[in-house]
Formats: C-alpha cells, sequence, structure tokens
C-alpha cells in the first residue's frame, strides 16, 4: 500500500478522534446511539443477554440468522429471529459448536457450519497462554437445512477446519473459509456442496468473505505475514488449529479471486466487511482507534478504500454490521447498554445516508 494512503487514513483518524469529545446521547430518544453516529436512527435492541452474533438478513428482510450463546448451551447454536415480532427458534440440532449461519437466497433452506457430527459436546475453548488466538475446530465442517433446522445435509468432508460460508445473492455460489490445503484459503462451491474451486493462494488467512450485490466481487479479511518469521509463526499456530487474529486487512477481488486489491493497511484486526446495498460502499469492523484492546466501532470506505469514515462510536464492542437487502436498515452486534458486562447483542438501526444539513451522494 503507498505511503500516501498510510497518511491519509492517519489524518482521518486523527480528525475523527478531534470529534471524539462531543457528547453521547444517553438519555431520551434514541438512547440506544451515541450522538456523533449520524448515520444511525432509531436504534433498537434485537436481543437480551448472552452472547449474540452474526446476525445476518434473510433475502426478504424479515429475518435474521444469528448464533448465540444463551440460556443452557453452553457453546454457540443458530437461531432464526422475526425482526417484527422478535420471536427467535433455534434451527441447529443443539449439540456440538455452530458458527457463521447463512440464508440461502431463492431457497427455504440455510447454511451452517458445525462440530456436532463429530462430538454433541462443545469442544474445547482455545488455549490463551499463546496469546489471543482463535481456535480453528477441525471438526467444523459446513452443512444445510431447512430454515426449520430439518432435512439437515452435509456439505463438506475434510479433515480439518471449513466454516464461514455465506452466498451470493443469486443463491448460486457459497464463498467459505477451509483448512484443507495446508492453509486458510477462500473457496467457492455450489449450495450442494458441488464444483469446489480454490480462489486465494497466497499464505496466510483468508476469511469472512461475502459477495457484492451484483455478483461481480467479493471482500473478506486476511492476515498476510509480512517476514519469514511471521510467516513460520503463522504456520506453527496453524499446527495446533489456531491463528492470531491481531492484524486484519480488508480485501476486495473479483468473484473468482483475480484482481485482488488491499482496501486498509493499519496493522488493526479489520474484520467482517459488507458491501453497501448498492455496491458503492464496504462497511466493517476495527479497532483501529485501540489496536492492542477491544473497542471495536463500525467503519466504512468505498470500494477502492477512499472515503474512510468512522460510524460507531460506542466506548465498547460494536462488530457484525449488515445492511438490509434495500439498504434502510443496519444490523449489528454490540457490547453497549448490557445488563451484564461482557453480553454481546443484537441491534437494528435506520440508516441514514446523508449526513445533517448535506446533501445524500
Amino acid at each position: 500500500m503507498r505511503p500516501i494512503w498510510k497518511a491519509a487514513l492517519f489524518v482521518s483518524i486523527v480528525t475523527l478522534a478531534t470529534a471524539a469529545s462531543a457528547a453521547a446521547d444517553t438519555t431520551g430518544a434514541d438512547s440506544l446511539r451515541d450522538a456523533r453516529e449520524v448515520h444511525l436512527r432509531n436504534v433498537r435492541q434485537l436481543t437480551f443477554g448472552g452472547e449474540n452474533a452474526e446476525g445476518y438478513w434473510s433475502p426478504d428482510g424479515t429475518r435474521l440468522i444469528l448464533q448465540s450463546k444463551r440460556g443452557d448451551f453452553q457453546c454457540d447454536q443458530i437461531f432464526i429471529l422475526d425482526v417484527a415480532t422478535g420471536e427467535t427458534k433455534l434451527v441447529s440440532t443443539g449439540k456440538g459448536r455452530t458458527t457463521c449461519s447463512y440464508f440461502i437466497p431463492n431457497t427455504d433452506r440455510i447454511l451452517y457450519a458445525s462440530t456436532h457430527w463429530a462430538d454433541a459436546a462443545c469442544p474445547p475453548p482455545a488455549d490463551y497462554s499463546q496469546g489471543y488466538v482463535w481456535k480453528l475446530y477441525h471438526t467444523f465442517e459446513i452443512f444445510s437445512a431447512r430454515t426449520d433446522g430439518s432435512d439437515l445435509r452435509r456439505l463438506t468432508d475434510h479433515d480439518g477446519y471449513d466454516a464461514e460460508a455465506t452466498c451470493s445473492v443469486d443463491g448460486k455460489r457459497v464463498i467459505f473459509t477451509s483448512l484443507r490445503d495446508n492453509d486458510l484459503d477462500l473457496y467457492t462451491m455450489k449450495p450442494d456442496g458441488s464444483d469446489v474451486k480454490r480462489i486465494t493462494h497466497e499464505v496466510g488467512y483468508d476469511g469472512g468473505a461475502f459477495f457484492s450485490h451484483d455478483g461481480k466481487h467479493i471482500v473478506w479479511r486476511a492476515s498476510r505475514p509480512k517476514n519469514e518469521t511471521e510467516k513460520q509463526q503463522y504456520l506453527d499456530l496453524l499446527k495446533s488449529d489456531t491463528i492470531r487474529p491481531t492484524q486484519l486487512e480488508i480485501y476486495t477481488a473479483d468473484a473468482d479471486g483475480k484482481n485482488v486489491r488491499q482496501l486498509t493497511a493499519n496493522s488493526a484486526a479489520n474484520f467482517c466487511p459488507y458491501f453497501s446495498a448498492d455496491d458503492r460502499w464496504i462497511i466493517f469492523a476495527s479497532n483501529v482507534g485501540d489496536p492492542q484492546g477491544r473497542n471495536f466501532d463500525l467503519w466504512r470506505m468505498r470500494t477502492d478504500g477512499t472515503g474512510l469514515e468512522q460510524i460507531t462510536f460506542d466506548p465498547t464492542f460494536d462488530g457484525f454490521p449488515m445492511f438490509s437487502p434495500d439498504g434502510t436498515r443496519l444490523v449489528f452486534a454490540s457490547n453497549r447498554h448490557s445488563a451484564v458486562r461482557g453480553d454481546t447483542n443484537l441491534y437494528l438501526a435506520d440508516w441514514v445516508e446523508s449526513m445533517p444539513g448535506t446533501p445524500a451522494k
């Protein structure tokens, strides 16, 4: 990435940090948002307690599919939430650990990854004696099911991590992350698990990918070792099915993996990027203002990496943003206003494109 981009990023961050002296709106109408969160209106909480994350919209914009650790469940399971009523139903098996669920457009089916096929118990948590790491459970396989959880079908069959699956808007291709070739790369396949194609090839983690709405591009998070020492550290962690996600940058490419372009270069943990409904912007989460901590906020930038703008300002965690299919609403996960410290809940906001007093562009 050119030095001028790093300089521009630094200027943007300094400008936003100066603006951060404004007071938060914590009383009265719209009390769930900070006054600086000018793109958000009518923020409301959708879940109440536990660990709820990765809330992704149904194609008709009426439901969300999410992973949640709640009640008697000792690790994440998959639920579908009706946005209008708040009714929530378990759609995974209730066994093992699950992650990364998604609706398959033009069908009555969903995707998610699960370890239940290998063991009904939750797999052991990551070993944090190595520092902050993510565990890549080798028993994660990708499944599809009907939206009521029935007719469960296994799509991948590989002794290694297969997860992080999402689907193109036309429902024809699934993109996912796999360790099947001894590195964490992106692959695509048909929704029935056939026609698997590898589309990234550089050493390092590639994951959390989404298609653009027109189906022409993908966006994802990636780590790229900068030297042989970092490369060896990464490969050593892979041997124990772990990665250290402290430095992740946002990349885009054509849907087949060609014409890769790096959009961020801030050495922070940037993740969960998603295209706006018109494919002009990418929204994502980053701890760029707190690179050693957990203060993640939502940011957006144009698809060429310019126009960086901070969206949320809560001093805890905001992440996993996704625009509704029509672009009028934004769902995200947050630690804000939690009744119990550490709880993560889903929040829904109306999206306001224009800044107050400025015309829409």
